[in-house]
């Protein structure tokens, strides 16, 4: 009887493992990207497929569950490492020296009158509370 359910269980538990591993790549995919409502999907159905993966250790094959743990772990450890890597070229790419500005551009600037009377007036307004604002309203904002 033992033999039976070994033969049962044990496909059970590679299937599963085989779930979870693709699940732990999604979930590294999403954190890189940052995707948390997909992160939490896949970790969510790779919970499944680790209670699937335990049916083998029920015949002493252990190898899907550590598996699957596993792939996990590397999921949340390279994903992590990947997002923080994509965040620091992108603050990299960020502080990189701006570009002279088009041809147009330059061209109508150099245009533009030079004395500062030439150049239209720019309007400038203030505005000015009507009555002094209140210590609430101020705590409030």
């Amino acid at each position: 009887m033992t033999r039976a359910l070994a033969s049962i269980f044990v496909p059970i538990g590679i299937t599963g493992a085989a779930i979870a591993l693709v699940c732990a790549l999604i979930a590294a995919f999403a954190i890189t990207r940052g995707s948390v409502g997909l992160a939490g999907g896949a970790i969510g159905v790779w919970i499944v497929g680790a209670l699937l993966s335990a049916a083998a250790s029920f015949a002493n094959a252990w190898a899907p569950l550590l598996v699957a743990f596993a792939a996990l772990g590397a999921a949340l450890a390279v994903g992590g490492l990947a997002r923080a890597a994509v965040r620091g070229v992108r603050a990299m790419s960020e502080r990189a020296p701006q570009q002279s500005p088009p041809a147009e551009v330059a061209v109508a600037q150099a245009k533009a009158p030079a004395h500062p009377a030439a150049r239209p007036a720019r309007p400038t307004t203030s505005v000015r509370p009507s009555a002094p604002v209140a210590d609430s309203i101020r705590i409030a904002a």
